[in-house]
């Protein structure tokens, strides 16, 4: 599966943090990833019980974006991303310090697709003067939205399958996103926002 565009962005940045300044600059860094604010699955009343308890179990910890108005939560959406009429759930999962999409079709955790495995650390990026903050998030799209961002990100051209259904927008805060799109049983990478 090719990379989306948010993780090659990640990747760029993860190079380029290693080019600032040296192993001072390295430790603040590793020092926002270790201290960005992860949430537990049970600070999230929507999912259902079986998501929570499966969430604990497999050690997920939900990150949240430095932008994240207090009181609110990121990171868990659900959406129709198979087809209509199905209600599916994705969370941003964060173990060990690597962040993947897991999503639980029809909301069961007997049926979990895994999408786009990154280090926390490739989506920090210096917010202020001085401060670093974990920039990744994900949000449903819908198929009006992913083609008004062919129309302007993809220089007028259609997404290449038809659109029915919700997708997930990978988005790297203030620099790029992707979205996730299921067709015919496949995840496809579609054009996000540049």
């Amino acid at each position: 599966m090719k990379l989306p565009t948010v993780i090659l962005l990640a990747i760029l940045a993860t190079f380029a943090m290693g080019m600032r300044a040296g192993p001072a600059a390295a430790d603040e860094w590793s020092d926002a990833d270790s201290m960005m604010v992860r949430l537990p699955p049970s600070a999230f009343p929507e999912l259902a019980t079986s998501l929570v308890w499966w969430l604990t179990k497999c050690g997920c910890q939900i990150p949240q974006p430095y932008e994240q108005p207090k009181g609110e939560r990121a990171n868990v959406i659900h959406g129709e991303f198979d087809h209509r009429g199905q209600t599916d759930w994705a969370v941003l999962c964060s173990r060990n310090r690597v962040s993947s999409i897991l999503v639980f079709w029809d909301g069961s955790p007997a049926s979990v697709d895994t999408l786009f495995t990154a280090p926390d650390l490739n989506f920090l990026q210096e917010v202020d003067a001085g401060k670093i903050g974990y920039s990744r998030l994900i949000t449903r799209v819908r198929p009006s939205d992913i083609r008004k961002r062919y129309a302007v990100w993809a220089n007028g051209s259609k997404p290449p399958v038809p659109l029915a259904h919700d997708g997930i927008e990978d988005i790297f805060i203030g620099k790029a996103s992707g979205v996730c799109y299921r067709h015919k049983g496949q995840w496809l990478e579609l054009a996000g926002a540049d």
